[in-house]
């Protein structure tokens, strides 16, 4: 198990940028996926973005792409998650996660054994 802490939301005017941050600690090895994934006000939890374990490959949702940059630096065993031009849709609960040793960007929930708490983003019109 990793332990997971995000940090970095908000409340920020539409157009607007944040940057989320996953810290991670209690796993040895780097090698796993990471990914974001968000929750909407009465809605599941949906996939936002997903990095490989060496930062070579990313995936994205198609409604983030363009918008939305994943990274990671695994001397920090720290995840990020850039969010530029936000729109009031993308208020939400934003979890960061690690995979269960899957080492390629994943976009599915289930290959995920480790989560953070979560961290409101607020995007006002």
């Amino acid at each position: 198990q990793v332990h997971l802490v995000e940090s970095g939301g908000g409340m920020v005017q539409a157009g607007g940028s944040l940057r989320l941050s996953c810290a991670a600690s209690g796993r040895p090895s780097s090698r796993y996926s990471m990914g974001w994934f968000r929750q909407p006000p009465g809605k599941d939890r949906e996939f936002v973005a997903a990095i490989s374990w060496n930062g070579g490959s990313t995936d994205y949702a198609d409604s983030m792409e363009g918008r939305f940059t994943i990274s990671r630096d695994n001397a920090k065993n720290t995840g990020y998650l850039q969010m530029n031009d936000l729109k009031p849709e993308d208020t939400a609960v934003y979890y960061c996660a690690a995979s269960s040793g899957i080492a390629y960007a994943t976009s599915q929930l289930h290959d995920y054994g480790s989560w953070g708490q979560g961290t409101q983003v607020t995007v006002s019109s």
